[in-house]
């Protein structure tokens, strides 16, 4: 099953950091956010990843084109230039880094990428949180319940849109928070392929229309995280995580 990451927006709440990198390169404990990020998901058995480029997207391909070399011992010979990696302890991920325009928005960028998804489940999420969930048990849950789409639904933070959940389905999506709301989204989506006709072209917000005309028409089912979740949207957050990893208190590191 392909993992997919949102990983162009400009990350303008978190300025201090994204002048010259995208928002899921900013280094938590020396590592990319995306880095621990597909670390969740490669715990779980999923190594499949695709990326969804956009803002300083060239950053995130020269790190993975050379993490073999930064991850192993070198050897060159400079009469011909070549170079050869031994003792990489570089994981065994398959990844496809993708442009999918600068302004596009995240339902754009994940209908970009429709050629590569095919007909298959899929997995997506966004760039920027870590939570210490159970990909496999998420997964279990959107294959028992038979609906188009499930979205991880986590504690609520007051500027993050919200959720309204009745029994297992979401009966309600807003992109806009409400005061009393339980839960929001908190990403983590598994989608069948059908989920993309949901979507009209660069300029949709998955969080707008199409979320919203899943919940209307029964097709969105809420997975409950009780456990550990938090974004990196500003520099507060991202002291926060950082001082999480240091101290080796990491939940998602754990999970």
């Amino acid at each position: 099953m392909k993992v997919i990451i949102l990983a162009g927006g400009l990350g303008t709440r978190l300025s201090e950091e994204t002048a010259s990198r995208p928002k899921p390169m900013v280094e938590i404990g020396g590592k990319p956010m995306l880095w621990h990020i597909m670390n969740i998901y490669a715990k779980h058995g999923y190594s499949d990843f695709l990326i969804a480029c956009g803002y300083k997207g060239e950053v995130i391909k020269e790190y993975f084109r050379n993490f073999l070399v930064h991850h192993g011992d070198i050897f060159i010979n400079l009469r011909d230039g070549s170079c050869t990696v031994a003792n990489s302890s570089a994981p065994d991920w398959q990844i496809g880094l993708i442009d999918t325009g600068l302004h596009t928005l995240t339902g754009g960028r994940l209908r970009r990428l429709k050629n590569l998804i095919r007909d298959e489940t899929f997995m997506i999420t966004y760039g920027d949180g870590l939570a210490d969930i159970d990909i496999n048990a998420l997964v279990r849950f959107h294959r028992s319940h038979g609906k188009l789409a499930t979205v991880t639904a986590v504690s609520p933070v007051a500027r993050f849109g919200s959720l309204r959940i009745e029994g297992q389905s979401v009966t309600q999506f807003a992109e806009k928070p409400r005061t009393g709301e339980a839960w929001i989204n908190g990403g983590f989506f598994v989608f069948e392929p059908h989920v993309l006709e949901y979507i009209t072209g660069d300029q949709t917000a998955l969080e707008g229309e199409p979320l919203e005309r899943l919940a209307s028409d029964g097709e969105l089912l809420a997975y409950r995280h009780e456990g550990f979740w938090h974004p990196m949207d500003t520099l507060r957050d991202k002291q926060f995580l950082e001082s999480l990893w240091l101290a080796g208190t990491a939940p998602w590191a754990a999970a």
